[in-house]
């Protein structure tokens, strides 16, 4: 009786196993430990797999792909110098075999050195019999050198010595998109259609470039292309359902979302859109409903909370929204767009302290957008805090310089603290920079504002109008 090659793989690997748990030493082939190490690091196995390795070269000592396992451990491991050493020593006795120019090629690459890597892997190119796999590596090196014309050119041709190389065909339109190459993408995957035309990755490629290009008939047309080539492509239905949003077609999207629910385990981007577009259809109760099921579903994807907080800012129930964004804080206390919603929802509830503490963690945590700081500094002059909002608006000039907003709230402030000669240095600031302004003295500083000594500095820089 003859075992097929996956029965026998599996005889293998179950006889190797056995040994383990017995350590009784069986022999195998070459062959047979080649198919169990690869069996190992395909299922991300490390340890059994350097078992295997150690006990196949015990056998086999003489057994140049054994060897050539053991330096992809060590490269795995980092171990460059051990690896580098083991290769030049196999180079030496073979010098036409492909595998230790690649694995040569792979050190390098890992030291950053990607242009020797690529000499390398054409030298590996002259020899080998399998040309597509070393296309593809040298097309990868020249994506770490970001030179993106020859990565396409290298996947290409990857591409057309094996057309089921998705891969390639993913990193072909990464290229085409990062050099805004659009149109240049779409030319190229119809002439791939032409010659597989129920290729649903290509379809759906298409469908995405004509999205970029807003051109959404166009892709619509696409997507439903990739679904016909294979009616459980989710990532198709995702974006046909995207597509007909952009068309304002509310319900044939929430039909698209829809169909992927039951193909997989619903995902929270479908469960979001799909709240999105009742909310666009003014149906408040079942928006509510799928974005609940959005963070249930997956609570670290903040667009789910801040879809319902955002949903509750609109319609003016700042209660709500703050139980909402309390609860998204409780799970990732370190997201800046939480804390800024926190703190403007604090403001809109007049409690400032709350306010306050919202707006420095948003600045803590690194969003140095104007609005948050002068939205800091005017809940701190609400609050009397005079010193520290002035420090605030000094930390502001770092990154926004001879900015208006900021020098009229420096001078009033300088003003509340009877230091006039500060206060009057800003407001010429602030008047030579942007008059236009002039009204935050007036509303946040109104006592400021009807001083005679400040009307007469406004009178004397304001601009003559025409």
């Amino acid at each position: 009786m003859h075992l097929s090659p996956n029965e026998h793989n599996n005889v293998s690997l179950s006889r190797f196993e056995s040994m383990l748990k017995t350590n009784n030493v069986l022999f195998f082939d070459s062959d047979e430990f080649e198919e169990i190490i690869n069996h190992y690091l395909e299922n991300g196995k490390m340890s059994l797999a350097k078992k295997a390795t150690k006990l196949g070269l015990e056998q086999h000592p003489s057994s140049t792909n054994l060897r050539l396992y053991q330096i992809e451990m060590f490269i795995f491991e980092n171990k460059l110098d051990i690896a580098e050493q083991m290769l030049d020593e196999l180079h030496l006795m073979e010098q036409s075999n492909e595998e230790i120019y690649i694995q040569k090629a792979n050190i390098l690459s890992r030291r950053d050195q990607h242009n020797e890597a690529i000499d390398l892997l054409e030298l590996a190119l002259k020899i080998t019999e399998d040309q597509s796999d070393v296309l593809s590596l040298i097309g990868m090196e020249y994506l770490f050198l970001e030179d993106f014309e020859n990565a396409k050119f290298h996947f290409m041709k990857c591409l057309e010595q094996d057309e089921a190389d998705y891969s390639a065909l993913y990193n072909i339109i990464y290229c085409f998109e990062y050099l805004e190459q659009h149109e240049a993408a779409i030319d190229y995957l119809n002439d791939f259609l032409n010659k597989n035309p129920y290729s649903e990755v290509a379809w759906h490629q298409v469908g995405k470039q004509y999205y970029i290009l807003k051109e959404y008939k166009k892709a619509l047309a696409a997507f439903d292309f990739a679904i016909i080539s294979d009616d459980r492509f989710i990532g198709a239905y995702l974006e046909k359902g995207k597509t007909l949003e952009r068309l304002k077609r509310f319900e044939e999207a929430i039909d698209s979302y829809t169909i992927t629910l039951g193909l997989d385990d619903p995902t929270s981007f479908a469960l979001l859109r799909i709240g999105k577009c009742y909310e666009k259809l003014g149906d408040a109760e079942l928006a509510l409903q799928f974005y609940s099921k959005c963070v249930e579903e997956d609570g670290l994807l903040d667009k789910g909370w801040i879809a319902i907080t955002d949903y509750y800012i609109k319609n003016k129930d700042y209660q709500k929204a703050l139980y909402y964004i309390d609860k998204a804080l409780n799970i990732d206390s370190e997201n800046v767009l939480y804390w800024k919603r926190f703190a403007k929802i604090n403001t809109r509830l007049n409690l400032f302290e709350e306010a306050e503490h919202g707006f420095r963690k948003t600045l803590e945590l690194g969003n140095y957008e104007l609005e948050t700081w002068l939205m800091r500094c005017d809940i701190l002059i609400q609050l009397g805090e005079y010193n520290a909002a002035i420090k605030n608006l000094f930390q502001a000039t770092e990154f926004y310089k001879e900015n208006a907003e900021i020098e009229f709230r420096l001078a009033g402030l300088y003003y509340y603290l009877t230091e006039d000669r500060k206060a009057e240095f800003h407001l010429k600031n602030a008047l030579k920079y942007n008059e236009d302004f002039l009204m935050i003295i007036e509303e946040l500083f109104p006592t400021v504002y009807v001083r005679s000594s400040v009307r007469e500095i406004i009178k004397k820089h304001k601009k003559p109008s025409l």
